[in-house]
């Protein structure tokens, strides 16, 4: 069926790249490449068309959920081909004197100014990689893993606006503060 006013990421076919294998049914697409194998849902009120080499997604029903979840879920589609091609990264950069992140196995150790060393297990589908003891790459296949991912290990301690001690984004601008100045006494 096709309605009017339609979404315009929902409307766009995904291209099937080569070494990429695709099954779908009325409630889930698997993606199957060379980085591994995601399955997005397929939302309520969209039907999944499997040609050759294309992937498409139909409305069903003329709502206005229907409409937004028709793009929401040729963007998860089109993030799950690009994941199990290559790999999607985030990359977070520790600052402050003493503060350092080592890998221990397939997880990692980090030293934040605690008492203690805060331990991070190994997740799967997650692959962790460390340089300079101050720099964190997270990949992964599944876009949304690794940013989950990335916000909590950002989260543990987050960059203050003073010094800028904390883990940031690499891609990310802390906005600093002028700290308290000494003042005269009259």
């Amino acid at each position: 069926m096709k309605f009017g006013n339609m979404s315009k990421v929902g409307r766009n076919p995904i291209i099937i790249p080569e070494g990429v294998t695709i099954q779908a049914d009325e409630r889930q697409i698997l993606v199957k490449g060379p980085k591994g194998e995601l399955k997005t849902p397929v939302l309520d009120g969209v039907k999944a068309v499997l040609n050759e080499k294309e992937l498409s997604f139909e409305v069903l029903r003329n709502s206005k959920q229907a409409k937004s979840n028709w793009g929401t879920t040729r963007a998860l589609a089109a993030n799950a081909v690009k994941g199990v091609q290559g790999e999607f990264e985030k990359t977070l950069v520790l600052e402050g004197v003493g503060f350092r992140v080592m890998k221990e196995g397939e997880g990692l150790v980090l030293n934040l100014g605690f008492s203690h060393p805060v331990k991070r297990e190994k997740v799967p589908g997650i692959e962790f990689e460390v340089e300079k003891n101050n720099t964190l790459k997270i990949k992964g296949a599944d876009k949304s893993l690794v940013g989950k991912i990335a916000a909590e290990i950002r989260a543990l301690k987050k960059p203050e606006p003073y010094k800028g001690k904390g883990f940031r984004y690499s891609d990310e601008v802390i906005r600093r503060k002028a700290g308290k100045k000494a003042g005269s006494s009259e």
